[in-house]
């Protein structure tokens, strides 16, 4: 997502910023290389000319020209200006006084809203809360099954059957989130491949009757302008609340992101990263902008960590390495847990200048293939090998080897590294005593007791 545009503004900044002495005429200079950036990007032309009158008015007054860092500050302009584009701060949904609260999910067929709605029971789910679907798509071959299946899997309750319509569909599915206490409950409506009249009646019906508290529109962000031009027409003939953009880890170009805020007035609330039902995230205007200019997003970095990593393994990891009792079942596990942060290039992507490492994609697929392989190799050892890896000679090598499908090579890899691990780990405890003291930081364990 948006890796293109992000690469042509650094590029563009980086310069910017060697100068020694800014100008006027090199601002403008810059804002109209940004400008060509954002088109090429698929933003909406008048969004481009709304932006860069906005930048170009902040970025030659004196305040930046006569700063000792002017190019920082016109980073820290553009910053600011995308931030506010894409809607200054992110969205919540607020829950309703009675509940259940109900979301309404609208959209064109194939946008994702089937997915979306099991992401979002999912992510509700795992706040705590008892969250219902209601499967009222009723024109999409099999789009009802499709809901139940993913309710099933994730063990939530789907209501809505074959002969029903969209609307009965809906008001069963309220009066049964009342009686059983079930909330949120989601309504995923039909969609059409194009808008038609049809469509927007039944959903204007759906909106009287069953008076939802959010309507969501689900945008594929793949479509670039014709995704804006939807927003809008969904805007105007039923009326949205907010926007979740799907499809964003895809090669988009990025201009629906950067121009929905703008051309509708509602903000972006979710942005769906992958076709799983935990790839949907809450959208933060902030931190795209940051991750757009090259600054990283470690604030999201540091909540997939806190999401995934298992609190009472990490405590136990850091005993053992207190003990140095760190073995290669234990490395397993750590393996495994940074393969559930997701792939390699979007880890890079949320740290400062990270995508400066992202420019050799196959040294990125050589590490994430290497995760695989040394999750096998660990897997072929015998329980005593893994707890007591000195214990591997040469024909031990070669029956891992065959056995996991690998290399004697790899398994030699695998070894080097976990020895290279426990070294570090033991150096870092002997420092121990003159660190300070972390344990105020949330979520991080230290090696003390």
């Amino acid at each position: 997502m948006l890796d293109a545009l992000s690469t042509r503004l650094q590029t563009i900044f980086d310069r910017l910023g060697g100068r020694g002495r800014l100008t006027e005429e090199n601002v403008q200079e810059a804002l109209r290389e940004v400008r060509l950036a954002l088109l090429e990007a698929d933003v909406n032309f008048k969004v481009v000319k709304t932006f860069i009158d906005r930048v170009k008015a902040r970025a030659v007054g004196q305040d930046v020209l006569a700063s000792l860092t002017p190019g920082h500050q016109v980073v820290k302009v553009v910053h600011d200006e995308l931030t506010a584009l894409l809607g200054g701060s992110g969205h919540k949904l607020a829950p309703a006084s009675h509940p259940p609260t109900v979301i309404m999910l609208i959209g064109l067929q194939g946008s994702g809203k089937t997915t979306t709605a099991a992401k979002l029971a999912r992510m509700y789910r795992t706040q705590g809360q008892h969250p219902l679907l209601a499967a009222a798509d009723t024109y999409r071959p099999a789009a009802q099954d499709q809901l139940r299946t993913l309710g099933e899997g994730l063990g939530i309750p789907v209501i809505g059957a074959a002969g029903q319509s969209p609307l009965a569909i809906c008001r069963e599915a309220r009066e049964a989130a009342a009686t059983r206490g079930l909330t949120p409950l989601i309504l995923d409506t039909a969609g059409r491949l194009h808008i038609d009249e049809a469509m927007l009646e039944e959903l204007r019906a759906i909106r009287r009757e069953v008076a939802p508290h959010h309507v969501l529109l689900v945008l594929d962000a793949m479509t670039g302008q014709d995704a804006v031009t939807v927003a809008d027409r969904f805007n105007q003939a039923v009326g949205i609340d907010a926007v979740a953009l799907t499809k964003l880890d895809g090669d988009s170009r990025g201009g629906a992101a950067l121009s929905v805020r703008h051309v509708t007035g509602r903000p972006i609330a979710f942005v769906g990263t992958g076709e799983k039902t935990d790839a949907l995230e809450p959208f933060h205007p902030d931190r795209l902008a940051a991750r757009i200019l090259g600054m990283g997003d470690v604030l999201s970095l540091v909540e997939k960590a806190q999401a995934t990593v298992d609190q009472e393994k990490a405590e136990e990891l850091v005993r053992k390495l207190r003990e140095d009792a760190f073995t290669l079942e234990d490395f397993r596990e750590q393996l495994k847990q940074v393969r559930q942060l997701g792939p390699l290039d979007q880890i890079l992507g949320m740290l400062p200048f990270g995508k400066m490492l992202k420019g050799a994609p196959k040294d990125l697929a050589d590490e994430s293939a290497d995760l695989g392989r040394f999750d096998a190799i660990i897997a072929s050892m015998t329980p005593g090998e893994r707890r007591h890896p000195e214990v591997i000679n040469g024909s031990r090598r070669q029956r891992i080897a065959r056995g996991s499908g690998t290399s004697v090579q790899d398994v030699n890899r695998l070894l080097k590294q976990y020895a290279q691990l426990k070294k570090m780990m033991k150096q870092f405890k002997g420092m121990e005593g003159k660190l300070p003291r972390m344990k105020n930081l949330p979520g991080f364990p230290t090696l003390r007791g």
